[in-house]
């Protein structure tokens, strides 16, 4: 079992076509539609929290992350996340669980918009869980690193290794 939990980011905005801006919306359609199109096999929970892009996460914000993950089941979770704070989130999450895991991935761009980014980055992340050992990581660009080994170039608009 693989547990998503989808906390906002630019991976799941959407264009508002009533104020013109892009919001991010408290719901997984983009995640659902990946799963959908992916003949993805294996048995999985979504779980929707917060809902931010993630330059609005709060401290209480990750800490009802590391909650919601030490609360889960599963030993194997993606986190849907926005890749300005990823990092942060995931040294949070790193400091306070050893025993599962984890796996942040996000988008520069929205799925509504350009689909393949957000999709190459979620499915890496989800193969690369079938056979790793515990520890956070994240899947960016290519690249699937512990999370201190990975870093966003804010320069270029891409991650890299660290």
């Amino acid at each position: 079992m693989i547990t998503i939990i989808n906390t906002g980011g630019t991976f799941n905005k959407r264009y508002n076509p009533l104020n013109g801006e892009l919001e991010v919306p408290s719901d997984y359609k983009a995640v659902k539609k990946i799963l959908k199109k992916s003949l993805f096999q294996k048995k999985y929970k979504i779980v929707q929290i917060i809902s931010k892009d993630s330059l609005e996460f709060t401290k209480k914000d990750r800490e009802f992350l590391v909650k919601t993950i030490k609360k889960s089941k599963a030993k194997k979770i993606i986190v849907i996340h926005g890749t300005d704070t990823m990092k942060k989130s995931a040294k949070s999450v790193a400091k306070k669980i050893k025993n599962k895991k984890i796996v942040f991935t996000g988008a520069m761009k929205p799925f509504e918009i350009e689909r393949i980014e957000a999709v190459a980055n979620f499915m890496a992340g989800v193969g690369f869980l079938q056979n790793c050992k515990n520890g956070v990581y994240i899947s960016m660009h290519g690249i699937i690193k512990k999370w201190n080994r990975i870093e966003k170039d804010y320069k270029k608009g891409v991650f890299k290794e660290r």
